[in-house]
């Protein structure tokens, strides 16, 4: 591609006791006569921590070095000084975070790029699952990938399968497993990775997932190895219990649509899994909370029948009262305890569904986490469900670990129904309550977590630890947990001569893997307990998973790789960081958005008084503005549903389009804290223009409401109406009015525009667009300008109030398009990879005849990507 070669790219990944050692290998040589930059990017499962990296140009090894954040945080600033893109770990995907690094090469000069990380492979559903994603990118002369298991207890199963196999693929996989020792390799020839026979697009893009499981002969499994043990811990052919189970769902009115249709789906396929000796009951919160029983109700057929009724018909509606959902939830499994209508032996778990944050009745969110810990008291699993990138994370991660959960993101895709059921069914069959795996205290002085409230079927226990004496070559471990019928307690003993018995095979073995599973598991362990620590805990927690990082070289959220390139580089050093997943959906630098032609959403730091603006766009020079006062945050919406966000710090814009039917009404700023929303509905043209593929739409009507005030303005292109409380005052575009309450000014400018003036501070200019009256197609329309935005809270959503927060992006591999004029581009924005056309929007806000075209990279498919969720996610019922 371009005049660079890869002509050899391996993965090599070797398994002993789950732990995985994976080390991927490109190599790349530049065919052309000049130099050139070459790429190496390759996508990580985000549970892996990279350990090791180092590029060879022409025999020569560069290096990368694992510091602290803030030692490596002077080359950072250095990198970004400059102007480069330091980082060089970015979110990516669901399950994955893609690391890139690019070097300079000359004419004929080959680069070898060699990335190490590790991580512990988790059981679920009876399987252990390695994830390798595969995307060369171009046809590679010597492909592979090679895994090597070896696991003591003996492989009982092993399959591999990829997304992009086909069926003559199919045959390139070989697959091999006997006793301890499993192999998988993938090597197709050249001809075999083309797309079809004389094709230079490769095939190899996608999954490659292998999955397997051990030989289970007792319910665990301990290994001694130099001073570290191991446990395992995955017990088979015991009885179920019966699970008390409350589901809490977000009915509020931002679940309105796909959301909650997703929702309803999932929760009519999990009727149908619920066993008939189970109990349960639905919570909905909006801004009110409304169960369906008074008590949990067990799981009979005709008590299913009538909860499919009652789920069918959820609406959603409202604000957010996700305290009073939660704690209702709870005071109803201790009433269910304290009256004995549940079994004593049973397992209660709390599931609670939210797209938003709490913004009514108990909204601060550290009182909730306090409240819902002192209400759970330990008894009861809280599982916390954050569906799209409108939820605290943050705070809902904390709550569900305070209380012996998790929290898992529901990603709002066309699979969310199943997402939601996938959950469902990891927790759906729980075998084993309170289950404490006790150690000699006096004998290990460094314990992972030893205790789980619930041991679910398919999942496993691991506990790892080090010895006061390394020398020690024996363990015993007293195991307790209470199953459905009676208590399971037994004692379980290793030595270390029985595990070195099970390790002849020493060339499946990397350097010392149980020391490196424990590190690694407890730096897993002591990151999440930091997520809920406070003060000097947390302190002294941070202190000691950045020890641990340091020492075995692990990239972790405390830790950044330096990478270290030839000094004639451009682009010296980048960091190496880890994602974390609240952090993912944050944006790292100040952008703005304006908001113009075509309901051009563009939110730009200008500052205007509404009857002057004045400003240049220049295509490649930086935007100059006039100042009328002085600088306040400002957008608009006006024309056909185009939207532009700028971006000053890139001296850039993105743009997008929204193409949507008429009649149909667009929420465009929604704060929950202001209790400020703006919504448009759409007309269209007075008949549809046959030359047109994508007929016009315009705002025809605009519903401004303060909730604080109980204020709602409605304007079309004929009236204004202002509704006080019931008090409802109408004008035309032919009046001069200025009108003035407490919290409120409106200002109508004859037949040109209005303002209006919130409490916060917060201004709307709505502008009236008039056409000739006898004009064949066009209509009327309104465009919406947005004054001092900065006046609304944080939690501003909506099409245009998302943009009002910071933005970024990264444009790489810029290449030609379908037009001449508009070349293609990778665009990395919001953690996701877009594919975006370079091209022009206008700006109708100066010149509303003929317009101002200003730049942008744009992004198709409605903003795909881009926007948070989809397009339709945005169509609410009715204008307030």
């Amino acid at each position: 591609v371009n005049g660079i070669e890869i002509y050899s790219m391996k993965i090599d990944s070797k398994v002993t006791s789950r732990f995985a050692h994976n080390v991927i290998t490109s190599r790349a040589v530049n065919r052309g006569n000049v130099a050139k930059e070459v790429f190496f990017d390759v996508e990580l499962p985000k549970t892996a921590f990279i350990t090791n990296f180092s590029m060879t140009i022409d025999g020569v090894t560069y290096p990368g070095t694992i510091k602290e954040k803030e030692a490596a945080k002077k080359q950072y600033e250095k990198a970004v000084s400059r102007g480069q893109t330091a980082g060089l770990v970015k979110a990516s995907g669901r399950k994955t975070e893609k690391f890139t690094v690019s070097v300079n090469i000359k004419a004929a000069s080959k680069v070898t790029f060699e990335l190490t990380y590790e991580e512990l492979l988790k059981r679920h559903f009876g399987k252990y699952e390695m994830f390798i994603k595969v995307k060369p990118k171009q046809l590679v002369k010597d492909f592979e990938i090679e895994v090597d298991i070896f696991e003591p207890q003996g492989i009982a199963e092993l399959e591999a399968e990829g997304t992009f196999i086909t069926n003559e693929l199919q045959n390139t996989i070989r697959k091999t497993f006997s006793g301890k020792k499993g192999h998988i390799s993938f090597k197709p020839t050249l001809d075999q990775q083309r797309t079809c026979a004389n094709c230079s697009q490769t095939v190899l893009d996608g999954d490659f997932t292998v999955r397997y499981d051990v030989k289970r002969t007792t319910p665990d499994n301990l290994q001694i190895v130099n001073g570290y043990f191991v446990h395992f811990f995955a017990p088979t052919n015991l009885p179920n219990l019966s699970k008390n189970i409350i589901f809490v769902l977000d009915t509020s009115g931002s679940m309105y649509g796909r959301e909650l249709e997703q929702t309803k789906e999932a929760m009519l396929k999990i009727l149908d899994d619920i066993k008939e000796d189970d109990f349960f009951n639905f919570i909905l919160f909006d801004s009110e909370i409304s169960i369906w029983k008074e008590t949990l109700i067990r799981a009979s057929p005709e008590n299913l029948d009538e909860a499919r009724k009652f789920v069918r018909q959820i609406s959603a509606q409202g604000l957010t009262n996700l305290h009073g959902g939660l704690m209702r939830g709870i005071d109803i499994l201790n009433a269910a305890h304290e009256q004995n209508l549940v079994p004593k032996r049973s397992a209660s778990i709390i599931i609670m569904l939210t797209d938003g944050q709490p913004n009514v009745g108990i909204s601060n969110t550290h009182e909730i986490e306090e409240a819902v810990k002192k209400a759970i008291d330990g008894r009861y699993t809280l599982y916390n469900l954050g569906f799209g990138s409108g939820v605290d994370y943050g705070f809902l991660e904390r709550m569900a670990l305070e209380n012996k959960g998790l929290a898992r993101r529901i990603y709002p895709d066309s699979d969310a129904a199943l997402q939601l059921q996938g959950f469902y069914d990891e927790v759906s069959n729980p075998m084993l309550i309170d289950v404490e795996l006790k150690y000699p205290e006096n004998e290990i002085s460094d314990l992972t977590t030893n205790s789980f409230k619930h041991f679910y079927d398919g999942s496993e226990i691991v506990v790892a630890g080090r010895f006061v004496d390394s020398n020690q070559n024996h363990l015993s471990v007293d195991v307790r947990g209470e199953g459905a019928d009676d208590a399971l307690l037994y004692t379980t003993q290793q030595d270390a001569e029985q595990t070195a018995q099970a390790f002849q095979e020493q060339q499946y073995i990397f350097g010392e893997y149980i020391e490196r599973l424990w590190a690694y598991l407890t730096i897993e362990q002591l990151l999440e307990k930091r997520i809920t620590a406070t003060g000097e805990e947390k302190e002294n927690l941070t202190a000691q998973a950045l020890a641990l990082s340091l020492m075995y070289k692990f990239v972790t959220p405390l830790t950044s790789m330096v990478v270290t390139k030839p000094e004639e580089d451009d682009n010296e050093e980048g960091i190496a960081d880890k994602p974390t997943e609240v952090l993912k959906y944050l944006l790292s630098k100040p952008g703005t958005c304006v908001v113009c032609a075509k309901l051009l959403l563009i939110v730009k730091l200008i500052s205007i008084k509404p009857s002057f603006i004045t400003q240049s766009y220049g295509q490649t020079s930086p935007v100059h503005h006039t100042y009328a006062s002085p600088p306040t945050w400002y957008t608009s919406v006006d024309g056909d549903p185009h939207f532009i966000i700028s971006v000053p710090q890139k001296k850039d814009a993105i743009c997008f389009n929204i193409n949507e039917n008429p009649g149909m009404i667009l929420n465009l700023i929604n704060d929950p804290v202001t209790g400020i929303t703006v919504n448009g509905q759409l007309i269209g043209d007075k008949r549809e223009n046959s030359d047109a593929k994508i007929q016009n739409s315009y705002f025809g009507k605009l519903g401004i409401a303060n909730k604080h005030l109980d204020v709602k303005l409605t304007v079309t292109p004929e009236t204004i109406t202002i509704q006080n409380g019931d008090e409802k005052t109408g004008f035309t575009w032919l009046d001069s009015v200025t009108l003035q309450q407490e919290g409120l000014t409106l200002i109508i400018n004859r037949k040109k525009n209005l303002v209006l003036s919130m409490g916060s501070g917060v201004s709307f200019v709505v502008v009236l667009h008039q056409v000739w009256k006898k004009h064949p197609l066009h209509q009327d329309f309104l465009g919406l300008y947005t004054l001092k935005s900065d006046k609304l809270s944080e939690q501003t959503h909506g099409l245009l109030g998302q943009f009002f927060q910071p933005i970024d992006f990264t444009i790489l591999e810029i290449h030609p398009g379908s037009d001449p004029k508009k070349p293609d581009a990778t665009m990395v924005v919001k953690n996701n990879e877009l594919t975006v056309t370079r091209g022009w929007q206008k700006d109708y806000r100066r010149d509303p005849k003929h317009g101002v075209d200003i730049p942008c990279w744009f992004v198709h498919d409605n903003g795909a990507g881009l926007i948070d969720g989809v397009h339709t996610d945005y169509i609410v019922s009715n204008l307030f």
